[in-house]
């Protein structure tokens, strides 16, 4: 089993990575790309305040709803007392600061109340969600090192949750049990802007699950880019759609907190549902939903018919993430719902969720693929290939290479995982950086020229994994540009482009 105890003792510091081969004249004509083509976007953000600062404030100056939905609501301050109780539920049970905490169960005001006790404590958050296997929250709990599973269901634990703690030896503690407790009266205990925040864990390919590890700089610099880019209000209600484990539900259950907004959960019922998602979309007066292109087409295939005009009157913002946008379901969203603008994301969790984000617009719709974009606020963007000696050069406008991630985004590493973590983090070569590291995403991406699409910069189009490409007769192909030409035919609704080697005769 993992060591127990301050998850920082079982993460490498920058110095303890490589560092990328960078050749120096390469290096100040990355860093020259970076800027001309607009790939760092710098802007000053106060990361000081951990969210639920941030939520106490909203409930001392006029209470207002926080959470609502899956058959329980919360105002600003039932939500900051909720979790005091379960901060000193935690501190009972012996969690201290820098140690991991489980949460168990499903989407609900009382996980949302949980992340916040955390932060109170000054512990990290792993989500162990209700619906995976005894064995995966084994792994979960034990790589993370967590000594408490909090279960946040209002019912019996599922069995598997608890099977799951018991075989990685961690103490199950029922939210329930703080029903009764004394708020815990500390102040948030946040050292420093690079303590860990949370922990999610990835599908590795080995099968045994890589736990990425967050900043609390990180994670608030990804919500304030949200509220940036998407124009956010204390007006905004967020749709609460994603599993325990996927990195969009930091996102979708805490953006809205820091702004006096509301986080609208929704059950598994409904958001599997899209005839009974649309109408909460419009029944509760959601402003903002976050969906894979998948559920996106499943909406649009089932939208509701209103006689004063187009769906969603309220709807302001459909984010599609998690798997390529196509341009032909594009198409559609933008001719059903004007309105509603459409953001493509694209970010990998070890670099606290989104890095790029993109306004669809209909120039794009004459792409093969869309643009992932240009990057958020304080994410550093560098477009690299790798050359025959093992070194690395940077690519120009047209040229496609690696992305690799640099800027306060960039996580800690894989928790206990030293190995893991230095095929995919690097000392930072460019220098400058908060964190001091650069993560490799594997993806190949091409930059774009100002005025493809529309845009009046480069920007970024992702063209699939790098170990997609391939050579046939010594021609460079990518797999996915060829899914992509396919699934522009009305007839194909999904397509997967395989190279077969037959023998030579």
């Amino acid at each position: 089993m993992s060591a127990r105890g301050p998850a920082a003792g079982r993460l490498l510091a920058p110095a303890g990575l490589e560092s990328l081969a960078v050749p120096a004249a390469e290096l100040a004509r990355a860093r020259d790309l970076a800027v001309r083509h607009g790939m760092r976007r710098e802007r000053e953000i106060d990361l000081g305040d951990p969210v639920i600062t941030r939520v106490e404030r909203f409930a001392a100056e006029r209470d207002r709803p926080a959470v609502a939905g899956a058959g329980r609501a919360l105002s600003y301050a039932e939500l900051a007392a909720e979790a005091r109780r379960l901060a000193t539920l935690l501190d009972g049970a012996g969690v201290r600061p820098g140690e991991v905490v489980g949460v168990g169960g499903g989407r609900c005001a009382a996980v949302i109340a949980a992340f916040l006790a955390i932060e109170l404590v000054g512990a990290l958050y792993v989500p162990a969600d209700e619906t995976w296997p005894a064995t995966r929250v084994r792994d979960v709990l034990d790589q993370a090192g967590a000594s408490v599973l909090l279960t946040v269901d209002d019912g019996e634990p599922a069995p598997a949750l608890l099977e799951g703690a018991a075989a990685a030896g961690a103490r199950t503690v029922r939210a329930g049990a703080a029903r009764d407790l004394a708020p815990w009266p500390g102040g948030p205990r946040l050292e420093s802007l690079d303590r860990p925040r949370y922990v999610l864990f990835t599908s590795g390919s080995t099968g045994r699950p890589k736990g990425a590890v967050v900043e609390h700089q990180g994670m608030l610099n990804h919500l304030w880019a949200k509220i940036i880019d998407l124009g956010m209000t204390d007006a905004d209600a967020v749709a609460f759609t994603a599993p325990l484990g996927f990195d969009i539900s930091i996102w979708q259950m805490l953006c809205p907190l820091l702004l006096g907004g509301r986080v609208e959960i929704v059950d598994d019922g409904v958001a599997h549902d899209a005839p009974a998602f649309a109408r909460l979309v419009d029944e509760r007066a959601v402003t903002v939903v976050e969906l894979v292109p998948t559920m996106v087409r499943h909406l649009l295939d089932d939208l509701p018919e209103r006689a004063d005009g187009p769906p969603f009157p309220g709807l302001r913002w459909m984010i599609a993430t998690g798997e390529e946008l196509p341009a032909e379901l594009s198409r559609r969203w933008l001719a059903a719902v004007p309105h509603a603008r459409l953001l493509n994301a694209y970010g990998p969790t070890e670099c606290s969720d989104d890095v790029t984000h993109h306004t669809v617009t209909a120039g794009d719709l004459e792409l093969l693929r869309l643009p992932i974009g240009t990057p958020i606020v304080n994410a550093r963007l560098y477009v690299l290939r790798s050359l025959d000696d093992g070194t690395w050069a940077a690519c120009d406008v047209g040229e496609t290479g690696e992305l690799f991630v640099g800027g306060v985004v960039v996580g800690r590493g894989y928790l206990g995982d030293p190995d893991r973590t230095r095929e995919a983090f690097y000392r930072d070569p460019f220098g400058e950086s908060p964190t001091g590291r650069l993560y490799r995403t594997g993806d190949a991406v091409r930059l774009l020229p100002a005025g493809a699409g529309g845009e009046d910069r480069p920007t970024l189009q992702y063209l699939g994994r790098v170990d997609r490409q391939v050579k046939i007769s010594g021609v460079r192909m990518e797999l996915g540009e060829i899914e992509a030409v396919l699934q522009r035919h009305p007839s194909v609704g999904a397509a997967a482009v395989v190279v077969h080697e037959y023998p030579a005769r």
